[in-house]
């Protein structure tokens, strides 16, 4: 606006102060002295856009280390070393053993400087590569403990993850979690800003009391070096049953319980749940999700990952983000054709690399939660606990409906599966999921599928065919439609 208009603005202001001031003031207005701006100059209000509300995680700077010191848990909260509520948001490492190039000291600055207050280290566990697979320890704990570093030397809090996943029960490699976690922490102990996550995402029949029974043998280890540290225990079905966890929780201090959730995938019965999870004391900490599904490489839902956002926001819930690499899969954060390691522009990064970082910055409109009626709808049923389990063979087959969607002419059913081998190790394996009726295959992911009726056969994929006694297939996949989607007919 010119200065001109501006002055005539400020004139008819001043002689309207005047009249009104000489008429006795304003009657029957709110704030006396605040007059109607002049009738001309009504264009100045309509050029002024409101405010976007900010998010509260960013209203504040994030907590640092080099000021809120070692955290502690308090109710449902992280808080400082003075007792303030504390908010971690950051960003997951994809397996350390197959993006190692990520974990750097210049990356690590670069984060915080959008706002990442803190890093997750995955060290995949069974994965090819992983700790107890084959991988090269010598090298994965100096990566690890590299980590750790770059995170202190960028004032971030840090997560050492103990990422199982096809390995599905903690208690499968208990003694390697117990001697890494010993070694880790008697390393690491005169650090205030390490967190430890000793089991991923438990699955398949894994249950709570799997899980609580592991934690009360590893917590002590870590313990007995860090006495304080802040402790993240994951929960059954990939870290989404915190509702268990709510009935049953440890004894132990400085514990929090793990939710992962996929925004496409996971919706307002997750999201329920989590809520009525802190409402009943629990410590939520949101230690992986994606604003995809839960695939990791299917379609993206921002306005769902938005209300996941607001709604941890509301609660106090920290939350990391996976993950940090250039996989060619919509989770990941850097486009799969940047080959940087650092120093990243906007044209290198993917969509949930540019949600992340304007999210970390503050920049997005806070869509309204009411966590009143979340939590009351939180005793639905949900359709991620419709899980069917049945035997073929040697296998035993872990079904989970996970989703449902209207599509054209009728509804698209997601589900996710898990197969354990039973007998002894195999290099290839098959199932045939049973339908009420029939069926029509709309994608799939980590199998080889057909369909022939009512019934969907599924092969393994190239590369996770092999399994040994007692091992798992995990993150398959599959959307559906038809008469018969809607249930398995096992």
């Amino acid at each position: 606006m010119g200065s001109k208009k501006s002055f005539l603005a400020l004139l008819g202001v001043v002689l309207t102060l005047c009249i009104l001031s000489a008429c006795g003031g304003v009657q029957g207005q709110e704030g006396a002295g605040e007059p109607e701006p002049p009738a001309q100059e009504e264009d100045v209000s309509q050029e002024e856009e409101p405010t976007p509300e900010a998010d509260p995680a960013s209203a504040t700077p994030p907590a640092r280390p080099s000021t809120a010191g070692a955290l502690r848990v308090e109710g449902t909260q992280l808080v400082d070393k003075d007792g303030n509520p504390v908010v971690l948001f950051g960003v997951s490492t994809h397996g350390l053993a197959w993006f190692p190039q990520y974990v750097n000291a210049d990356l690590f600055k670069e984060l915080s400087g959008w706002g990442a207050n803190v890093m997750r280290l995955a060290l995949y566990t069974d994965e090819y590569g992983g700790w107890c697979s084959g991988g090269d320890r010598d090298a994965l704990r100096a990566l690890v403990l590299d980590g750790v570093d770059y995170a202190s030397a960028a004032d971030q809090y840090v997560i050492v993850d103990w990422h199982i996943l096809s390995d599905n029960n903690p208690w499968v490699h208990a003694d390697d979690a117990k001697a890494f976690l010993a070694d880790v922490s008697a390393t690491l102990a005169d650090r205030d800003n390490v967190l430890y996550e000793i089991c991923n995402e438990p699955n398949g029949a894994t249950t709570w009391e799997d899980v609580r029974s592991y934690a009360e043998e590893v917590i002590p280890v870590i313990r007995a070096n860090d006495p304080d540290a802040v402790i993240i225990v994951g929960t059954p079905e990939w870290s989404q049953r915190v509702d268990q966890a709510a009935e049953n929780p440890l004894t132990e201090q400085n514990v929090m319980y793990a939710l992962h959730f996929y925004a496409a995938t996971h919706k307002d019965d997750l999201r329920n749940r989590m809520v009525a999870a802190v409402d009943a004391g629990l410590p939520v900490f949101v230690s992986e999700f994606g604003i995809c599904d839960a695939s990791g490489n299917g379609a993206i839902d921002e306005e769902q990952a938005d209300l996941w956002l607001a709604t941890m926001d509301e609660l106090g819930v920290s939350r990391v983000m996976w993950n940090l690499s250039n996989k060619n899969e919509s989770s990941a954060m850097i486009w799969s054709g940047s080959d940087k390691v650092s120093g990243l522009d906007d044209a290198d990064l993917s969509q949930a690399g540019r949600w992340l970082k304007a999210r970390l910055a503050g920049e997005w409109e806070t869509p309204e939660v009411t966590l009143s009626e979340q939590g009351a709808a939180a005793g639905g049923t949900s359709a991620s606990a419709a899980t069917v389990t049945f035997a073929q063979g040697d296998l035993t087959v872990a079904a989970r409906l996970e989703n449902s969607w209207p599509v054209e002419g009728g509804t698209c059913y997601q589900y996710m599966l898990t197969v354990r081998n039973d007998g002894p190790a195999c290099d290839s394996w098959h199932v045939d999921v049973p339908f009420a009726g029939e069926v029509a295959l709309v994608d799939g992911w980590n199998g080889t599928y057909a369909v022939s009726g009512q019934t969907l056969s599924i092969d393994n994929a190239s590369y996770n065919g092999h399994l040994d006694a007692g091992q798992s297939a995990t993150d398959i996949g599959f959307q559906v439609s038809g008469p018969g989607a809607g249930g398995i007919a096992a």
